[in-house]
């Protein structure tokens, strides 16, 4: 049976103005790093974006190198896309992002022109898409100018490929360096993407200054620092979870009982708040005016569902953010 997607999408979902831009994105994004590649099946993944979709998540983030293996989170969504979103293309922001290694070569990584470029046509017909919406550099590269890396961003849109662009994992000098090149070429910086959760504060530490200085839009990843932040680890590491598989960026070692301990008092005041674990911790990320979307990942229709609960309760008193603080502080 052909999907139809639920009237009542927009009902429930709250939408952010992006900086100073004319785009608003959902409080709750959703990203494919995992569970969207080829150790994963086509239909969970596709299940996975129809519920996002019927509860308003209208952003979908993507990279050239999310999988594994590297490319085939794009060829996935390309896939469920055709099965299932393509007659709401005009209802998505779809992005995709190049940085990291790709390919072999000297021309498979970081920030090149040669690299950019041929790597967002690869995610294009990867996709199936006629363009993204957002482009991101993913990480910045300490050898190319930033001129040829910028011009490479600007000549993208320009040419038709994406209709905005992003940075992600630029600090907050690298960033203003980048908007002021962008700026001067005429496609000026949408969205940055930078990591941010309550184990991980940096971006407080002068980014969001320059974000709001910028008229640039904030995209939080690992807002749950992939799992941490939520119920999951709270008797031990269950086999099933990222750092009980092994495969993930998050490992046992991780998991320190330090950090479970804090989870633990915060899930006492997401109790008394009417909020899951990680309800309260992507509602703490939200709390920043400079953050558009906290951009969040899932392995079951469940986590996505719970996740955009956050938005019925973005709200904190001055003694709640003071007693997390303290925890966070321990």
């Amino acid at each position: 049976m052909p999907y139809s997607a639920e009237d009542n999408r927009y009902d429930n979902m709250l939408y952010r103005r992006c900086g100073r831009s004319g785009i608003r994105l959902p409080a709750i994004s959703l990203g494919l790093w995992h569970n969207f590649g080829g150790l994963h099946t086509l239909e969970n993944g596709r299940a996975l974006l129809r519920r996002a979709f019927d509860l308003g998540i209208t952003h979908i983030d993507i990279a050239n190198n999310y999988g594994p293996p590297p490319g085939s989170a794009e060829e996935t969504f390309g896939a469920a896309l055709r099965k299932d979103l393509l007659p709401y293309r005009q209802e998505l922001v779809i992005s995709t992002k190049a940085g990291y290694y790709m390919w072999p070569g000297p021309y498979g990584d970081y920030g090149s022109r040669k690299y950019l470029v041929s790597s967002i046509d690869q995610s294009l017909r990867r996709t199936g898409l006629d363009y993204f919406d957002i482009f991101y550099h993913h990480r910045p590269d300490p050898d190319t100018p930033l001129e040829e890396t910028m011009g490479a961003l600007d000549f993208i849109v320009r040419s038709g490929r994406a209709l905005y662009i992003g940075l992600s994992n630029y600090g907050p000098e690298r960033t203003v360096e980048a908007a002021k090149i962008l700026r001067d070429l005429g496609t000026p910086c949408l969205i940055h993407q930078p990591y941010y959760n309550m184990f991980g504060r940096q971006i407080e530490e002068g980014l969001t200054d320059v974000l709001e200085a910028e008229g640039i839009g904030c995209i939080p990843f690992s807002p749950l620092a992939q799992g941490m932040l939520t119920n999951r680890y709270l008797e031990g590491v269950p086999a099933d979870s990222r750092a009980g598989q092994g495969i993930f960026f998050l490992k046992p070692k991780d998991v320190t009982d330090e950090k479970i301990a804090k989870v633990r008092k915060l899930n006492e005041i997401a109790i008394a708040r009417g909020q899951s674990m990680a309800q309260m911790a992507l509602a703490w990320v939200l709390r920043l005016p400079q953050v558009t979307s906290a951009l969040i990942g899932a392995s079951k229709v469940t986590q996505i569902e719970d996740a955009v609960g956050a938005v019925r309760n973005l709200d904190f008193s001055q003694g709640e953010l003071e007693r997390i603080d303290a925890i966070l502080a321990e």
